[in-house]
């Protein structure tokens, strides 16, 4: 069966800007989806409770992929309780029409409704810097 693969998602995915290692971070996580068996490590940078900097190294799917992307992207400078917030907004945005505040919005071209089956692959990204907020180095 051919499934036709959304076009904005290939291209948020194939953004590689943040798909790295780092030796110099503060807070780190490795996560899997125990139902597929994607894989993502987390690197962030934490300073007064502000994301510096969020690299990652992922062995995963396209899904998985333009959520890290786009998450390593706009999480840039933001207060680390708003991914939090962010988790929480995204989690409805599956099901009901999303209250995302500007800048966050970007994710409801990948988070929605029509992904939903997705769910586990998009969220795990976020999933991980939660955890990796949680322990620092």
């Amino acid at each position: 069966r051919y499934i036709k693969m959304d076009k904005k998602l290939i291209k948020i995915a194939s953004d590689l800007k943040n798909f790295h290692y780092i030796d110099k971070y503060t807070h780190s996580y490795k996560l899997q989806n125990k139902l597929c068996g994607d894989q993502i490590h987390v690197y962030l940078v934490v300073k007064n409770n502000r994301l510096m900097n969020f690299k990652y190294e992922t062995e995963s799917c396209i899904y998985c992929q333009a959520s890290a992307s786009l998450l390593s992207r706009v999480a840039i400078n933001q207060e680390t309780k708003k991914l939090k917030i962010l988790h929480e907004s995204l989690k409805k945005s599956f099901t009901k029409k999303s209250d995302l505040k500007k800048n966050w919005d970007k994710f409801l071209v990948i988070i929605n409704k029509s992904n939903i089956a997705r769910k586990d692959c998009l969220m795990l990204p976020l999933k991980a810097a939660l955890k990796a907020l949680k322990n620092s180095c």
